[in-house]
């Protein structure tokens, strides 16, 4: 079946079974392996994608839910001015260390950002439940967030 829908900014129409993961789909059809497979059971954040603006765990999304829809990858966001603002913001706070959970955490904390501006450290956290991340204890990751917001992310 052709599934149409608007893939980082271009317009896209992929024969593929109704029923695949979104996830697998970016991977191994469309070859964006920024997005990554942690539990493949939604619950650690590394495959979050945008949909439509939103936060979405990949790997529980058939492909055939986002017909009509604009998905954002790590690929697509890191040509906005918001990429640049909070990636440069966990580089300087030390808020990725194997890099893994990063792209999901960059799209997770974008969302965030742009729902709220100026959030507390209780509050990205909360925003931030979905994503898991071994190495850094988390903390580095509200900091980053939090620098991120006081540059004045413009969502």
């Amino acid at each position: 079946m052709e599934i149409k829908f608007v893939l980082n900014h271009k317009q896209v129409a992929i024969d593929v079974n109704p029923s695949m993961r979104l996830l697998d789909v970016l991977r191994d059809v469309c070859h964006l392996t920024g997005t990554k497979e942690g539990c493949g059971e939604g619950e650690c954040g590394a495959c979050t994608v945008l949909v439509n603006d939103e936060p979405v765990n990949s790997c529980l999304m058939p492909i055939i839910n986002v017909f009509g829809k604009e998905v954002i990858t790590i690929e697509g966001f890191r040509e906005t001015k918001a990429y640049k603002v909070i990636s440069s913001a966990f580089a300087d706070m030390g808020g990725s260390q194997c890099g893994f959970c990063t792209p999901g955490m960059i799209l997770a904390s974008y969302a965030v950002l742009r729902k709220n501006p100026h959030p507390t450290d209780e509050e990205i956290r909360i925003a931030l439940s979905g994503n898991l991340c071994r190495c850094t204890g988390y903390q580095a990751i509200v900091n980053a967030v939090k620098l991120a917001s006081e540059k004045g992310v413009k969502l």
